[in-house]
């Protein structure tokens, strides 16, 4: 019996792994329709009795403006260009952080957001983990680094049903996304901790602040140049 059961859970776990890279594959050159993100947030509004209208065009990578692409890199992932998926210098910080108590610091790399965004839902607890860094993996096996920070532009929260630079641009400033201004992109780039909560159009003291340092951080990267590694 508990052989039977190990085998059909040995087929399961091989079905899985065979569908999810099939998937990450089909997604290298496929816009993805959505993310599990927006349906986690769809699936919100209707247990709290306030629907939202999900807003996302994807826009490609040559129509997405260099600011913004730097200004994420500078603001979230500086090691992008360099690391295989996960910036192990910084979990460890992290995790030191974290024992010592206090607010829950992150490490995660703008490829790590990816796979959680796209694939998995909210939340710290180890199966979620454990996934995550199996479909970090695959990202990075088969995704080029321009292709990430494509689909993590398209994908990423910013503000209550926005999703994806082109409705962020539209939203909070009036503009399509390959029309930001550097300021602009630095203001979006500064929000992503907590896009739901802070305003890049209406910035607060912090997001202003923060943006001043994530452009000082765009020209140590060396600006768009930086996006020749990718």
């Amino acid at each position: 019996m508990f052989r039977t059961i190990r085998r059909r859970l040995f087929i399961l776990l091989l079905w899985f792994a065979a569908a999810s890279a099939l998937l990450v594959i089909l997604f290298r050159w496929v816009p993805p329709p959505g993310s599990m993100l927006m349906v986690e947030r769809k699936i919100e509004s209707w247990f709290d009795g306030k629907p939202i209208d999900l807003r996302r065009d994807w826009v490609s990578w040559d129509e997405l403006p260099d600011d913004l692409k730097v200004a994420v890199i500078a603001a979230e992932d500086q090691k992008f260009a360099g690391h295989w998926g996960f910036d192990i210098p910084a979990i460890r910080k992290a995790l030191a952080h974290n024992e010592r108590g206090g607010s829950l610091r992150g490490a995660s790399t703008l490829s790590q957001q990816v796979a959680k965004n796209l694939f998995l839902w909210s939340g710290r607890n180890w199966v979620r983990k454990g996934l995550e860094v199996w479909f970090t993996g695959l990202i990075e096996l088969f995704w080029p680094k321009q292709r990430i920070l494509e689909v993590y532009l398209n994908s990423v929260e910013w503000g209550n049903g926005v999703f994806g630079a082109e409705a962020a641009a539209r939203q909070h400033f009036g503009v399509p996304a390959a029309r930001l201004s550097r300021q602009q992109a630095a203001l979006l780039a500064a929000v992503l901790p907590n896009p739901r909560h802070w305003s890049p159009a209406r910035p607060s003291r912090h997001v202003d602040s923060r943006a001043g340092w994530i452009r000082r951080q765009m020209n140590q990267l060396g600006g768009s140049s930086y996006l020749k590694q990718l």
